[in-house]
Order: C-alpha cells, then structure tokens, then sequence
C-alpha cells in the first residue's frame, strides 16, 4: 500500500470513535470495525497478494444471516398471530437494500467507509448496495466482537430493532398489504400480448383461520408466490414477489 493512499482513506481515531458513539457500541478489537468500513474497491488497489481477504466482503455474509435472525426473532415475538407468509413479507421490507442503505446513513456510516479512487469519485459513499452491504458488515463486526451468543445479539438488536420497528411502524400505517398488483399489472402491459394471471394453488387451515397461497403467472410461467389471510393480501403478496424478480421492489 502506497503511503498515499493510506493518507487518503485510513479513517481518523476520531472519526471511528464518533461512529461507535453513533451506533452505542465499543469495539474491543478495531480491525474488526476498519474491516467493516473497506470496500473490495480499496482493498484491490492496495496490490496486496491477499487483498479479498481485507475487504467487508466476507463480514458481510456473516452479517446477513445475523441480521436474519434478529429480525426474525423479533418479528416472530411482536406479531404472534401473523403466518408465515405475512412475516416473510414485513422481514423482506425491513432487511431490503434501501432500508440497509437507510439505517446506515442515520449512523453517516457512509463517511468513514474506504473506498477506492473510482468508487470515491463516483459517489460510492452514498450508493444503496455498499450502504448496505457495509451495514451488514458492520453487524457481523459486532457480532464477532461482542462475544457472539445471546450477548451479541442483545448488543446488535439494541442498535438494530429502533430502525426496524420505526420502518414497521410506517408499513402498517400505510397498509402492510400496500398495491403491488397495479405496477405489476403496468409493468406488464408494456410488453404487448402478455398475459398476467393470480391462481389460488392452495388453502391451509381452518375456516376462521385460513391462510391462502397464490401463484403469478406470466404467460403461464410462476413469477411470484404469496401467502395470506385472504385471498387478496396473498394475491398482493405475490405480485409484491414478482416485483422483487423484476428488480422493482
């Protein structure tokens, strides 16, 4: 690594201090945090023989699971009446790119990231996926730090779950069933001849109780699944799914 680059983009004592402040946790191991900060676009320009190995990369598929399961934890104990397929769908809102990317700049986690030149003047401090992707990161950071165990996840679900529950919060203010069929339905229409259909492939439970599952088709080809307690929340759940294929959502 050339000392100019180091100069560059090493994040100051002072600004990984006010980030721990930020997110309410000390690091006892400081590498941990720097690694969560890198990005491959720095750590291919330090020309280091084992330079995959320096960057955020493998922090953040640790940190996917774990976030995975905090959520879902919680999920599961906040709405003990919901099904399965209506948790999918909440957990899908909350863990999504955007809302990483979001969480992340409530912290300004993207000021202390080490970013490569191109990535540095391309404005990758504000980009969606390194957002979320060094959030991730920086839970597995935490994670690794803490302990792991029951301890690790109490520390990550008291920095985590305030984001979570306010995104909540708004999508049951809004419908947590909001209308993904009309933009699927418009997506669709743009292509001439195409044929959108919602087919009810099952229904469990008893009759108070019955949860439904829908199929989309495109042209008789499955583009989403969608679970509900009606027919018309599993029916949105599935073009909310086909949405998500289609890189919308």
């Amino acid at each position: 690594m050339n000392q100019e680059h180091s100069k560059i983009h090493t994040p100051a004592e002072d600004k990984l201090s006010v980030l721990e402040g930020r997110v309410g946790y000390r690091f006892s191991n400081r590498e941990l945090l720097i690694q969560a900060l890198t990005h491959s676009s720095w750590s291919n320009e330090t020309g280091q023989r084992n330079h995959h190995l320096l960057c955020n990369e493998r922090l953040e598929f640790l940190g996917d699971s774990v976030l995975s399961l905090v959520v879902s934890e919680y999920l599961f104990a906040t709405y003990p009446d919901l099904p399965e397929g209506d948790l999918t769908c909440m957990r899908k809102d909350v863990v999504c790119a955007d809302a990483l990317a979001r969480y992340a700049r409530s912290v300004c986690l993207g000021d202390s990231l080490l970013l490569g030149i191109g990535e540095e003047r391309s404005g990758g401090r504000d980009k969606v996926n390194i957002l979320a992707d060094a959030f991730e990161a920086l839970l597995a950071a935490i994670y690794l730090d803490a302990g792991q165990g029951g301890q690790a996840k109490q520390v990550i679900a008291d920095f985590l779950l305030p984001f979570v529950s306010k995104d909540l919060e708004e999508l049951e203010a809004r419908g947590m069933d909001g209308d993904y069929k009309t933009p699927l339905q418009q997506l669709v229409q743009q292509t001439e001849g195409d044929v959108l259909e919602y087919v009810l492939v099952r229904e469990t439970g008893p009759d108070h109780m019955k949860t439904f599952e829908v199929e989309v088709r495109l042209n008789a080809n499955v583009i989403g699944r969608g679970q509900g307690r009606s027919k018309k929340k599993a029916e949105q759940a599935a073009a909310k799914d086909a949405l998500t294929l289609f890189g919308v959502v």
